[in-house]
């Protein structure tokens, strides 16, 4: 009787017939030739076969051509063609990895794996890869587990932060994978950096910020502090030039940076919008300036109130505090949607709701965010993000709540550890973020999840599951950290904090929750990016100098095959815009089920967003997408229903208003697996999945 299996790489694993099965009943599925208890009976006479020939231990291969063989012998010839093509693409799949140099020990997708391989796994000084994915995974779980130690030894949290990330339950941010158990040991994500009104102190921030890039963290600014261009300077006796104008060192530095680093640099810009250079601010990104940037006006009362009623508002000098001018609202606000459409910015970051939700306004006021608004912070504030991957936890209709709770709890536990485990890179962000131990839990995966349950994004159904997702997220993260604190002890600020006023008796963190972009992390964990709806079905991904590799949503292609209207060319057809809604052969409760980001009406993408931020302690990264055709009255009708939301913050891409967009439609190229297109077809660059461009996790 088989016992062992030799597998590719010499070493020998338990015999599991049910890989067999799994196999096989793909290959019946595709092919509309069987199910469960004809895979049963192949992988029945398989091992039979393999019984009568004395064979211990035979190999992957043996196994293998022996299904081929059987499936011929019961007369499944189209079967076996199709088992075959599974081989060849698995084959396809090992050499493109090997070919990168990862072992993959885990058995992701070649992407996955080719992301990994550029950003995350540790290399020698050859720049040849040192880790599988699973020893990085160990490498991060040991680091942020030892922290316990600290506390009083708490068994098992190597174990359960070790599942949770090989299982792709949870994620940390960037970071964490990258630096976790090595000397760098920066692990948080998200800075904000003061920046003051003068020289020193202006190329002190570029500075810092340098740094904080060298170790992968992503940096956000205001710049509201600067005087604006043509006003006196004493000490020079000349005049300044404007925030603008040392915007671009920051924009030049960050390209000198990224070019050798593993995780381009990213920033957030931020200007108040009565500041008296608003004007410049908003039109800085036409001609394809500040690329290292996303920008965001920040909007206050005084100025949606003047909106409101079509007045003019204040223009205020930073420097002396004096009003120095007027401008009409409404023009400002046209001048800013008309930027947008043109260029993706800017985007309207709402401070004052910002800090009427500030969890420790003794400590300071918010003057900025991250590179993709999700996260407001003081200045010298740092914060470290996790994501649950949510499609994990659907059981049938609905969520499996007990599993999440758990996850949300380790979750917990996992960031709060890494606040200690990390070794900041200025003392004066230690400082802020020590006294705060500010953390972000969130999610990706949404929109499979929806999926899994048969509920379209835009629908009434998917706001109310959003919600009741959060809130249980939310609810069970805050009681996580007051355990925590019962432990550890409250996060220094507690005291002149919201959470005593709230009838909190100890928290461990100010704020517990964000709904980040996540980006490459969801990449790794093979699912959509944070909150957004599905960017494309079916698409053809760049890897590998420009090859291109045909990306499909697997449970698309599952309910294509269960159904009966997959074929060979269906997903190549689908991948010439990224939707299925134009293939008359896709039924249309397919279709209503398998929206994407430009299908849907931004109304959703609003009330999607509402609904976590309701739940959320942070702020939320979405986006809303807008097709090439819409109009600059489509932009402003965006940002009136975000300020009538109560939003934090709002941000709109039009396709086709960035020259570096990562989706774009290219005439035919042969794809790498050798699938037939006719015509223009999506292609996604290696590292995107639809979230904010500048910044991803």
């Amino acid at each position: 009787m088989v016992m062992k299996v030799r597998k590719r790489d010499g070493s020998v694993q338990t015999f599991d017939r049910e890989k067999i099965v799994l196999a096989v009943l793909g290959a019946l599925t595709e092919t509309a030739s069987g199910g469960r208890d004809v895979a049963e009976q192949i992988a029945k006479d398989v091992v039979a076969r393999l019984d009568s020939a004395a064979a211990k231990e035979p190999t992957v291969e043996e196994i293998q051509d022996l299904v081929e063989e059987t499936l011929l012998a019961a007369g499944l010839d189209k079967v076996a063609r199709a088992y075959i093509v599974y081989r060849e693409q698995h084959a396809e799949a090992r050499r493109t990895k090997a070919f990168l140099g990862v072992r993959d020990d885990l058995k992701l997708p070649v992407n996955s794996v080719k992301v990994l391989q550029k950003r995350y796994l540790l290399k020698d000084s050859s720049g040849a890869v040192i880790e599988t994915p699973g020893e990085m995974f160990s490498r991060v779980a040991s680091a942020v587990a030892s922290v316990d130690a600290e506390y009083g030894a708490e068994e098992g949290s190597f174990d359960k932060f070790h599942k949770m990330m090989t299982s792709l339950e949870f994620l940390p941010n960037s970071p964490t994978l990258m630096n976790a158990g090595t000397p760098m040991g920066q692990l948080s994500a998200c800075f904000v950096i003061p920046v003051g009104d003068s020289i020193v102190e202006i190329f002190d921030a570029l500075k810092d910020m340098a740094v904080i890039h060298q170790s992968g963290g992503g940096t956000g600014f205001s710049f509201s502090r600067l005087r604006p261009m043509h006003d006196a300077v004493r000490s020079t006796g000349g005049v300044a030039s404007g925030p603008v104008s040392f915007m671009k060192i920051f924009d030049a530095a960050t390209e000198v940076i990224k070019q050798g680093g593993r995780r381009r640099g990213a920033n957030m810009g931020i200007l108040r919008v009565d500041h008296p250079d608003v004007l410049e601010f908003i039109g800085a990104k036409s001609g394809a300036a500040f690329q290292n940037f996303n920008i965001s006006v920040a909007v206050t009362d005084v100025f949606l109130d003047a909106l409101a009623t079509g007045h003019k508002y204040d223009l205020v000098s930073p420097r002396t505090g004096k009003v120095t001018g007027q401008l009409p609202a409404a023009d400002v606000f046209d001048l800013a949607a008309q930027n947008a459409w043109q260029t993706g910015d800017p985007g309207l970051v709402f401070i004052d709701e910002m800090n009427r939700a500030n969890p420790t306004p003794a400590a300071g006021a918010f003057e900025a965010t991250n590179p993709c608004g999700e996260q407001p912070l003081l200045p010298y504030e740092s914060c470290n993000l996790g994501s649950i991957n949510v499609s994990r936890f659907v059981s049938g209709a609905d969520f499996d709540w007990p599993r999440l709770e758990t996850t949300v709890r380790d979750g917990v536990h996992f960031l709060d550890n890494v606040i200690d485990a990390s070794r900041f890179p200025l003392p004066a962000i230690e400082k802020v973020t020590r006294r705060n131990r500010k953390i972000g839990l969130g999610i990706m995966g949404f929109a499979e999840a929806l999926i899994l349950m048969k509920i379209p994004y835009d629908s009434s159904e998917a706001v109310k599951r959003a919600e009741s997702l959060m809130k249980f997220i939310n609810d069970h993260a805050h009681r996580a950290s007051a355990a925590l604190a019962l432990k550890r002890g409250s996060f220094p600020n507690f005291a002149q904090s919201i959470w005593p006023a709230r009838g909190f008796q100890a928290q461990r963190n100010a704020t517990v929750t964000t709904i980040a972009p996540t980006g490459t992390i969801s990449i790794i964990s093979g699912c959509s990016s944070g909150i957004e709806p599905l960017f494309a079905v079916s698409y053809f991904r760049s890897i590998l100098e420009g090859a291109l590799l045909l990306e499909e949503n697997q449970y698309f292609r599952d309910i294509a095959h269960e159904r009966g209207f997959y074929n060979r060319d269906l997903l190549a057809e689908i991948a010439s815009t990224g939707s299925c809604q134009h293939i008359t052969s896709v039924p249309p409760d397919v279709k209503r089920l398998f929206v994407t980001a430009f299908d849907i009406a931004p109304e959703w993408h609003l009330r999607m967003q509402a609904a976590f931020q309701q739940h959320t302690d942070n702020a939320v990264s979405k986006t809303v997408n807008l097709p090439q055709s819409a109009s600059v009255s489509d932009v402003r009708d965006v940002y009136r229903k975000a300020i009538e939301a109560r939003l934090k913050g709002i941000t709109v891409y039009r396709y086709a208003s960035r020259a570096d967009q990562p989706l774009t439609f290219v005439s035919s190229q042969p794809p790498v697996a050798g699938q037939p297109v006719t015509g223009r077809h999506a292609v996604f660059d290696s590292e995107y999945t639809g979230e904010c461009r500048t910044c991803t996790q």
